[in-house]
């Protein structure tokens, strides 16, 4: 079984590089985010890779490769070469639901290990303050009595979906990641 460097060694790399032979790293790391530019993992990525930089001792170079609900960055890192010079900003829905809703080109749990959790990403469902609707009962019968009114965002099949359930049978087209959704629903959103 061979193990591929995650995100999370990466970052226990960084945090006892003192305990690696003098010539690791001896070139840059990569650092896939495997969602677009701009959107949360994007941020959280760039901030950690900048942590990371000085105890290593070399850069953190940010590749963003969106595309497939994170599976073409996994997919990328789980092909390169397992030597510590290429990890993952994966998450729940990348290392866990992919493996669940996707046949993969690579085994979730054989070929990367979590070391540690970089952030916590809480779900809100946020509305304008106009919206009638002040509670998740009264929201979810807005929705129900003004199907044509809503609008949503995906980032793609396994993505955290929380007002699917209460929408209508639409389904949102999938897209690159948060940032274009936010993008794309900035003004006319109607909610």
């Amino acid at each position: 079984m061979r193990i591929r460097l995650s995100f999370a060694l990466a970052l226990a790399l960084a945090a006892s590089a003192t305990a690696w032979a003098q010539s690791y790293p001896s070139r840059p790391i990569t650092l896939v985010v495997p969602f677009g530019a701009g959107g949360p993992a994007d941020t959280i990525g760039r901030i950690v890779a900048e942590a990371m930089r000085e105890p290593l001792g070399q850069p953190v170079i940010i590749e963003n490769v969106a595309g497939a609900s994170g599976t073409i960055g996994v997919g990328r890192v789980a092909a390169a070469p397992a030597d510590g010079y290429t990890a993952v900003l994966g998450n729940w829905a990348t290392h866990v639901l992919n493996g669940t809703i996707f046949a993969l080109r690579y085994d979730l749990r054989a070929d990367f290990e979590p070391v540690a959790l970089v952030s916590n990403d809480p779900l809100l469902i946020v509305a304008r303050k106009s919206m009638p609707a002040n509670n998740l009962e009264a929201f979810i019968a807005w929705l129900k009595a003004n199907p044509d009114q809503a609008t949503q965002g995906t980032t793609g099949a396994a993505a955290y979906r929380p007002s699917a359930a209460c929408s209508s049978e639409r389904r949102p087209p999938p897209s690159s990641g948060s940032s274009p959704i936010a993008a794309a629903s900035a003004p006319p959103c109607k909610i």
